[in-house]
């Protein structure tokens, strides 16, 4: 039962929110005055956190999907004693506050996720939930349910307009995820008018259709109804749906229309709203007994938390080689002899494709204890990204470690995030490099949250050949290499393969992006130093003067024919060096000496070369610098054909390089 505390309780979230939103004269008052008693509900009566830790691995996770209301999850968070005090809610989307415009993990304590982006929270909780799965058929024993915790979210219209949340749910439903709890916020209202503008879907047949439970809430008020939803929800083995109706705004003069979604009330009718909810309290004052209700969150976390503890400690004694590697997972510490491992992976004697060397890496890293999976966008015979030795995720084995994402690629990459949010593994995706662009928004969300997500790319280039343009990346690599917080690497051969995998797998704030080829690259037997390597770029080949006549720099497949074509330069006479540039993010984060050893500034005839736009390659070859590239789409036709079209031979190279710097 509730009382009128629990409905002071829901309408204390309600004023905090809406206060924030008038005081920053900024924000979406929408969601958190509808919203509000659904929220409460989750939070006072089924929520498992623990706000002193906001890390204890068993909580139950929270993700509002609609970031935008921002302000009801940091009223949410404040009221039940996370590290947000009045004043943090009084800066509401100020510089540098505790409480952006958006929610933001690992910025802001509590909060599990990055939303914002319509859909995206829906995925990562999909992620989340299946993170669960796995974790609990790995380490639960008999007696021992040490992981043992659901996944809430409120999503919103929007957010189930989205095509991302096709995706998503259409996964979850495969894969029965029975401990995800959507509730979705029903006010047939978007930011632009009525929901029926644009929108006349059926949502109950659309979810069962998806293997989903279904369940209506006709009254958003209705505390009971909605805590009665959550408890069968909680029983049914599926993931479920609980379509909650609302009206948007509650207690406005504009309820119920687009007109409270996404700007300030006036101050008449804050005090308007504030009357209809029965709230009779300064702005930012809350009375004690709504702070006393809502600790009862905190010490029924402390207090299972502290259970969950006892637990764990009678599980280590049991299996100490479990907790051994469940906390490695956890705190991101690779086996030992790891890197060791991965060098030692014997090489072919013949040309190879990376994308070929990259999943005989796969192999051996699933070979060592570690928790590590992934998947692929329906493309993992292709990628080689399929674990061998172990199964198919799925209802039937959720211990097993190969995802079948199926065709869809921006869910893919979104439900990542939600597993590595989640915590306890390491994971990857992967699909032809040309289809990066499906993913994008996921994938700029890996790098502002810092998750260090992997993502597999294959098929790099105009070298795809037959497929064509529609399938032949060219733009991708500039536009990869321009988001903040992302290292991409295009490994030429097997060890650049290694490096690249080595350093993604002990990434723990950056995403990473390996680049590889459809087409064996050539086998060259140039000896380099593995440490060099790891800095992103190096010299493969050294001229023999101490300061060459030029630099060619090249990457991927590339590297090979301008080996070749160093040797052509040098029957004239042109002695350069070669610079592999396995990834220019790490290599811009190297000392200037290192830089210097590499790109000397004194030589000035520089050339890069690389399949792909050439945007970004004029801070490496300078004003007077060739770039070999790609600055169109490209051609169907035999790869070799194609590649010869376009110029990547060492012929054209040294042709190149002559007519710049030779013949004048």
């Amino acid at each position: 039962m509730f009382d009128k505390i629990d409905i002071d309780s829901l309408n204390a979230i309600r004023a905090l929110s809406v206060c924030q939103i008038q005081k920053a004269n900024s924000g979406h008052p929408g969601i958190p005055m509808d919203a509000a008693p659904m929220a409460y509900v989750i939070w006072k009566k089924f929520l498992n956190i623990d706000p002193e830790d906001e890390n204890w691995f068993n909580r139950d996770r929270f993700v509002l999907s609609p970031g935008h209301g921002s302000s009801m999850l940091y009223s949410l968070l404040h009221l039940s004693g996370f590290d947000i005090s009045i004043e943090d809610l009084k800066n509401f989307r100020q510089l540098n506050s505790k409480t952006p415009g958006h929610p933001e993990m690992n910025f802001t304590k509590g909060i599990e996720t990055t939303t914002g982006p319509l859909g995206q929270g829906v995925a990562n909780a999909v992620g989340m939930a299946m993170a669960e799965a796995h974790l609990a058929n790995i380490y639960n024993k008999e007696k021992f349910n040490i992981i043992d915790h659901y996944t809430y979210v409120i999503c919103s219209d929007g957010d189930l307009m989205e095509g991302i949340s096709y995706e998503a749910c259409s996964i979850a439903g495969n894969l029965k995820l029975k401990k995800l709890i959507m509730l979705y916020d029903s006010n047939d209202v978007s930011l632009d008018g009525a929901l029926e503008d644009s929108n006349s879907e059926n949502t109950k047949l659309r979810f069962e259709s998806m293997n989903w439970d279904y369940q209506l809430v006709s009254d958003g008020e209705n505390l009971e109804m909605i805590e009665k939803a959550i408890e069968n929800a909680k029983k049914t083995d599926k993931p479920s749906l609980i379509e909650v109706k609302t009206v948007i705004g509650k207690g406005s003069e504009f309820e119920g229309t687009n007109k409270v979604h996404g700007a300030p009330l006036s101050m008449d009718d804050f005090r308007r709203a504030e009357k209809v909810w029965g709230w009779d309290y300064e702005d930012f004052e809350v009375p004690k007994e709504v702070y006393e209700r809502f600790s009862q969150i905190k010490e029924n976390g402390k207090i299972k938390h502290s259970k969950w503890n006892e637990l764990f400690l009678e599980y280590k004694k049991n299996y100490p080689n479990e907790v051994k590697r469940l906390e490695r997972g956890i705190n991101k510490e690779l086996p030992e002899n790891f890197e060791e491992k991965i060098i030692s992976i014997k090489d072919d004697d013949k040309p190879i494709a990376t994308r070929s060397i990259s999943g005989k890496i796969i192999q051996e890293i699933s070979k060592q204890d570690i928790d590590f999976w992934g998947g692929s966008a329906d493309l993992a015979s292709s990628n080689k990204t399929k674990i061998e030795s172990d199964n198919l995720f799925s209802s039937k084995d959720y211990s097993a470690r190969n995802i079948q994402y199926g065709v869809r690629e921006h869910a893919m990459a979104s439900i990542a995030n939600g597993i590595l949010a989640h915590g306890g593994t390491w994971t990857f995706v992967s699909t032809f490099f040309v289809f990066s662009d499906y993913l994008r928004g996921a994938s700029r969300i890996s790098s502002l949250s810092k998750i260090p997500l992997i993502y597999v790319f294959t098929h790099d280039s105009v070298a795809v050949g037959e497929d064509g343009p529609t399938h032949q990346p060219i733009e991708h690599l500039a536009t990869l290499r321009a988001v903040p917080n992302m290292n991409v690497f295009r490994p030429a051969n097997s060890v650049e393969t290694k490096i690249s995998w080595v350093l993604a797998m002990n990434s723990k704030e950056t995403p990473t992006s390996i680049v590889l080829t459809r087409q064996n690259v050539d086998l060259f037997d140039e000896k380099t130093d593995i440490e060099d390597i790891k800095k992103g770029a190096y010299i493969i080949s050294k001229s023999k003067k101490e300061l060459p006549d030029g630099i060619l720099i090249a990457t991927g497949s590339e590297v090979k024919p301008a080996l070749d074509a160093k040797k052509l330069l040098l029957n004239d006479g042109i002695d350069v060096s070669v610079v592999s540039m396995l990834s220019m993010e790490i290599f811009r984060n190297q000392s200037e000496e290192y830089k210097q050893k590499v790109l000397p500034k004194e030589v000035k005839n520089r050339v890069s070369i690389e399949m792909g736009d050439t945007f970004g390659w004029d801070e490496f070859v300078l004003e007077n610098g060739i770039k070999i590239g790609i600055d169109r789409f490209g051609l169907s036709a035999p790869a070799e054909e194609v590649i010869e079209y376009f110029g990547f031979t060492p012929e054209n190279i040294a042709k190149k390089y002559k007519e710049k710097y030779v013949w004048r």
